[in-house]
């Protein structure tokens, strides 16, 4: 049997119209179409039936992050633009200790236009409640093609997330081929979001409504959040002829003990929302195993690596991981779980937590659509010919999808 690592990309291709990517949400964000696969068998519906298509006593689970706008464009005196864009904090490395600095933070940047940026500071003018202030961006080194960019700036009445709110912008996805407009500032927001960190949204969670969630707690189906902050990494397209050469992006995620115990709780009945959702889950058990290895693992050892589904035997249960979690918060005084996840989730993946997924409808040949072919045992195919042939719109604005092996 071929191992994962040799699967090739090229099979993971489809031909997706340009008129069927969602280039700008729905008026209202639950009338998007819903694709049910169920055992096999495709079903079509109104997102707004979600709640009635849900097992009853399930857990539905929600990434509760909040894209930041996080693109900043400054011009040099010669006229240049220089655009950087805000992927994740270097100085201090915690989301919001960065987003709280006053007066400096360090951040690992892509750079757009750099050419024109060859030394010296880039500095900007902000328009903040008492005054204009300089916003300074100075480049300190290189990691792979992106960059470590210094901001400083002399007001210390003003903290880095006040900056950002002010003169950054929200990064929609590149393959929608527009600016962003004022509107996304909202619809490219899940109505749940609370805890910045995200340069896009989970875009599965777009389609909730609060009618949706009452409903859905009606039925009686028990809603759990996790913290995962969606890298740029997402956009990236699998450049290398087979899987084993992609390198996935680190991504950083925070789980409460409540939620641990959700889940515990509801073994069997676990439903995520999003991609992010699902990496974040499916990360847990491998923690948890980790834990069962080394019961005193330091939090900073406690990170699921690209391949270590594939190598770790997964010999306890998915029952058993969450406990080791749960004990591993106790001996270390805290009710809340920060580490990060790697992992990689393709054809040859066995999934240990979740039991069903909301998602949308991916790019192609994307790791995402690897994810969801890992979870239909390869039916992803079938899905997306009906998707297609129904008229479902595709990628971030688009419709979704419940999936049910």
């Amino acid at each position: 049997m071929r191992k994962t690592e040799e699967i090739r990309i090229e099979e993971y291709n489809y031909n997706l119209p340009e008129e069927q990517i969602a280039k700008f949400p729905l008026e209202r964000r639950d009338s998007s179409k819903l694709l049910q696969y169920k055992g096999g068998e495709i079903t079509q519906y109104s997102f707004g039936d979600l709640p009635s298509l849900v097992p009853q006593d399930a857990l539905m689970v929600f990434n509760n992050t909040k894209v930041i706008q996080a693109r900043l464009y400054f011009q040099k005196a010669t006229g240049a633009k220089i655009e950087i864009f805000c992927l994740e904090p270097i100085c201090p490395n915690d989301h919001q200790i960065a987003f709280q600095q006053r007066k400096s933070t360090t951040w690992l940047c892509m750079v757009g236009n750099l050419k024109k940026w060859k030394e010296g500071a880039l500095e900007l003018n902000v328009n903040a409640s008492n005054g204009v202030l300089k916003l300074s961006a100075k480049r300190i080194a290189t990691r792979g093609n992106a960059h470590e960019i210094e901001f400083s700036w002399e007001d210390d009445s003003i903290t880095f997330a006040e900056i950002l709110d002010l003169v950054g912008e929200l990064p929609i996805p590149p393959y929608l081929n527009r600016s962003t407009e004022e509107s996304d500032k909202d619809r490219y927001q899940t109505m749940y979001s609370k805890v910045e960190g995200s340069v896009a949204a989970p875009t599965a969670g777009l389609h909730f409504t609060p009618e949706v969630m009452s409903a859905l707690q009606d039925r009686g189906v028990e809603l759990g959040e996790v913290t995962l902050h969606v890298g740029a990494g997402t956009f990236q397209p699998v450049k290398s002829d087979t899987i084993g050469e992609h390198e996935m992006h680190t991504e950083f995620i925070v789980v409460n003990r409540k939620t641990i115990e959700q889940l515990i709780s509801h073994i069997g009945r676990i439903v995520a929302v999003g991609t992010t959702s699902v990496r974040t889950i499916e990360s847990l058990y491998y923690i948890g195993l980790q834990l069962e290895r080394d019961p005193n693992a330091t939090a900073e050892k406690l990170k699921t690596t690209q391949w270590m589904p594939y190598k770790l035997e997964a010999n306890i249960s998915s029952k058993k991981a969450l406990e080791n979690i749960l004990l591993h918060l106790d001996r270390v005084g805290s009710d809340y779980l920060h580490t990060s996840t790697q992992i990689m989730i393709a054809p040859g993946y066995e999934f240990n937590i979740v039991n069903a997924i909301v998602t949308n409808f991916h790019q192609p040949q994307s790791t995402l659509l690897l994810l969801v072919s890992a979870f239909l045992k390869g039916d992803w195919k079938r899905v997306y010919d009906y998707a297609l042939a129904n008229n479902f719109r595709f990628l971030s604005y688009g419709d979704s999808s419940l999936l049910i092996p």
